[in-house]
């Protein structure tokens, strides 16, 4: 129960940040806009917020040990401490499935005993 009402604040957390940007835009044609630039950060953290909420939903995957990173490109960096090797292998393979993830790459630390 507590883990759906943290997802959510977290959702909307993320989604509200880049999208208070988005009133100011620029004409510049070499660059990309401040309208672009938050599309693009929107959809970034929609992935990270994502994975994120995978990882809630998993009782084998820590949400609070394993940091997401989501550059523009789709492709995710997994960071932090894992309990075990198979809970890394299992935080990598959620990222994988959410839609819009290009590649995942683990930086994710097993922690020995």
């Amino acid at each position: 129960m507590n883990t759906k009402l943290v997802t959510s604040c977290f959702f909307v957390g993320v989604l509200i940040a880049p999208v208070a940007g988005y009133a100011a835009d620029s004409m510049s044609k070499d660059k990309p806009s401040v309208t672009e630039k938050v599309k693009e950060s929107v959809g970034d953290a929609v992935i990270t917020t994502k994975i994120k909420a995978e990882f809630a939903k998993d009782k084998d995957v820590s949400a609070l040990n394993i940091k997401v990173d989501t550059d523009d490109k789709g492709v995710v960096t997994l960071s932090g401490n894992a309990k075990s090797q198979a809970e890394a292998d299992k935080a990598v393979t959620l990222a994988r499935k959410v839609q819009g993830v290009k590649s995942v790459r683990s930086d994710i630390k097993v922690q020995t005993k």
